[in-house]
């Protein structure tokens, strides 16, 4: 009777781990799967726009990428203005967003009342919810015209006389144009900068701070010589997450830049980016030069970000080497 009863116990073990092994190689297929499944579709994004951007690369070749033309009638096409339009207006919007960010995050954090942090914690999620297109809008009809009547026409006439920054505004204050553009950008990719920054400086251990505080040290000294350098991979996360928000974004942008393939020094001056020119002349494109045309662009920008992205992982991949 023992025998039998230790069989049937061992049996029914067997059957057991029978059925968590299956389970657990379904699981592991089922994973796999949907990891080939996301590089599949990478694989046939990448594939679609090589495709369609080859007779426009065949036809220009690298000059591609230099040229400043833009003319469908005469089938002349260039990259070069989308291209400075994208980096440009990327630039400015994490030039303000970051340090704003980064301020706005540690005083939620350190400084803050208790009282106000989750309604400022909370309007300021409330950005990232708000579509593009409402911010374009907003941009065109409220920020550029205040802008036109107040910020350009001063920043022209305080840099008149100084050397390169009388170059960065000069002419007629439009009130559209890429530093518009790059400002909507930058409180677009505030909430993303300041969100991601709070969390990680959230993560400081207090006992860190406190021995800063204890040796004297004022709050700009804990800010920059404790909780920066504790946290600096997360900035730089966050950082990334912003200015690959900054590259692609298209609605909002295309409302105030004004949408002119020109190249121009000074950042008061109309111009484009790679996703407002494929966003405004895809659907007009005709004939198949003037559509791959469009395509090439948007390869480019796929080049851009996946570059950018790189750079973030070489980087993020160092610090944390450093940090061990």
């Amino acid at each position: 009777m023992r025998t039998g009863a230790g069989t049937g116990t061992g049996t029914g073990r067997t059957a057991v781990l029978r059925r968590l092994r299956l389970s657990d190689l379904l699981f592991h297929n089922l994973t796999r799967l949907a990891a080939l499944l996301v590089l599949a579709l990478l694989s046939g994004v990448i594939l679609a726009l090589v495709l369609g951007a080859a007779p426009a690369l065949r036809t220009f070749g690298v000059g591609f990428l230099f040229d400043e033309s833009w003319n469908p009638v005469k089938e002349r096409f260039g990259a070069l203005a989308p291209i400075y339009g994208t980096l440009v207006t990327s630039a400015i919007a994490m030039v303000i967003a970051v340090p704003v960010g980064l301020m706005i995050a540690f005083f939620l954090t350190e400084l803050c009342p208790k009282p106000l942090r989750r309604p400022i914690g909370i309007a300021i999620e409330l950005l990232a919810g708000i579509p593009s297109i409402i911010y374009g809008i907003w941009g065109l009809f409220v920020f550029a015209p205040f802008l036109q009547r107040t910020v350009q026409p001063f920043l022209i006439d305080t840099f008149e006389n100084v050397p390169v920054l009388n170059l960065l505004f000069e002419g007629p204050p439009y009130g559209i144009g890429m530093l518009t553009a790059g400002l909507i950008l930058a409180i677009m990719v505030l909430p993303f900068v300041t969100s991601i920054s709070r969390d990680v400086f959230e993560a400081v251990p207090p006992v860190l701070k406190e021995a800063a505080y204890g040796i004297g040290c004022t709050t700009w000294e804990v800010f920059r010589s404790v909780v920066l350098p504790f946290t600096r991979v997360g900035v730089i996360g966050g950082f990334m997450l912003g200015l690959g928000r900054a590259l692609g974004e298209t609605m909002a942008v295309t409302f105030v830049i004004g949408n002119a393939h020109h190249v121009s020094a000074s950042l008061l001056a109309p111009g484009t980016t790679i996703s407002a020119s494929i966003a405004n002349e895809f659907t007009e494109a005709v004939g198949d030069l003037y559509t791959s045309s469009l395509v090439a662009l948007g390869l480019i920008l796929f080049c851009i970000t996946f570059i950018v992205l790189a750079i973030a992982r070489t980087l993020l991949a160092r610090l944390q080497r450093q940090g061990r």
